[in-house]
């Protein structure tokens, strides 16, 4: 992707940010930006990963989020002020997203956000990345790394920024952190993966939206389960099927080879279970019959 269609969806962003509480749609923003709104569209999905809809769908419900939270405004305001034209379509859309209506959100105190501000780098994320690239992270890395998972926080609702970061910390002391640094730049993450050597688990997987349309996530995982975890069963969570706050995880996990699995419940979320094995089917049925006793 070229500095010049960057600059233009970082232009687009902008746009956007400043108009949130306003009704936003592909027609207003392409107008507003002097784009055709095909034009519009192909871009801000080849930069960003997201569809410009999605976007901005993700983004008022944020700040709708937070001013149930954080403010006194009714909810028809919130809902006003958000774009909608009505309490009960407003109420209907972020039931979708956040499983609580917004007078039981309001209630528990207790914010989230779905969507954060996407900032991009004018550099396209289409640099020749190598499996050796990826290292395990160090201390000074954690600026980096935390800026990155405010731009993926779509992938992981419920995300306590001050229990991650404690989390965080000690991860990278037990050499459980990954990260890939963006090309020529040294306080920019284009990838991070927070792992588990005992359950071969992935606790946390974020790839920069400009990364998304690489070889990153599977270069991630070559580097975990062959040189980390060789030979191990690699199981992580996602949205269940049809959970309209999934943003296209479910579909990126399956892409890279990743099974669906049981079905769980996350600090009160429902999400599921993907596993990725590096041994065959037959195989895997043969070592589950010898573990069946061996279980709990």
């Amino acid at each position: 992707m070229s500095r010049q269609s960057i600059c233009s969806i970082k232009g687009t962003i902008s746009y956007i940010e400043r108009h949130l509480d306003e009704k936003l749609d592909l027609d207003t923003v392409a107008g507003a930006m002097h784009y055709s709104k095909y034009h519009l569209h192909r871009t801000f999905t080849a930069v960003t990963g997201t569809t410009i809809h999605d976007y901005i769908f993700r983004r008022q419900l944020t700040e709708a989020a937070k001013l149930l939270v954080f403010s006194e405004k009714s909810i028809l305001d919130i809902a006003l002020s958000c774009g909608y034209e009505s309490r009960q379509a407003f109420t209907a859309a972020f039931k979708d997203m956040y499983k609580l209506p917004p007078a039981k959100f309001r209630e528990r105190q207790e914010f989230y956000p779905l969507q954060l501000r996407y900032v991009l780098q004018e550099t396209a994320g289409n640099a020749d990345i190598k499996k050796s690239d990826i290292r395990f992270a160090e201390e000074g890395d954690i600026p980096a790394w935390m800026e990155l998972v405010r731009l993926v926080i779509d992938g992981y609702p419920h995300l306590d920024e001050k229990e991650y970061m404690q989390d965080l910390k000690e991860r990278i002391k037990q050499k459980r952190a990954l990260i890939l640094l963006w090309p020529g730049l040294k306080d920019r993450a284009a990838g991070v993966m927070a792992f588990s050597y005992e359950a071969g688990s992935i606790d946390f997987f974020g790839i920069h939206p400009q990364y998304r349309g690489s070889s990153a996530a599977k270069l991630f995982l070559d580097k975990l389960m062959e040189e980390i975890l060789p030979g191990q069963e690699i199981c992580t969570t996602t949205y269940r099927e049809g959970d309209r706050a999934d943003n296209g995880h479910r579909k990126a996990l399956m892409k890279l080879g990743f099974a669906e699995k049981e079905l769980l419940f996350e600090f009160g979320y429902p999400t599921q279970k993907f596993v990725l094995s590096s041994v065959n089917e037959e195989d895997c049925d043969e070592k589950g019959k010898q573990q069946a006793g061996k279980e709990f």
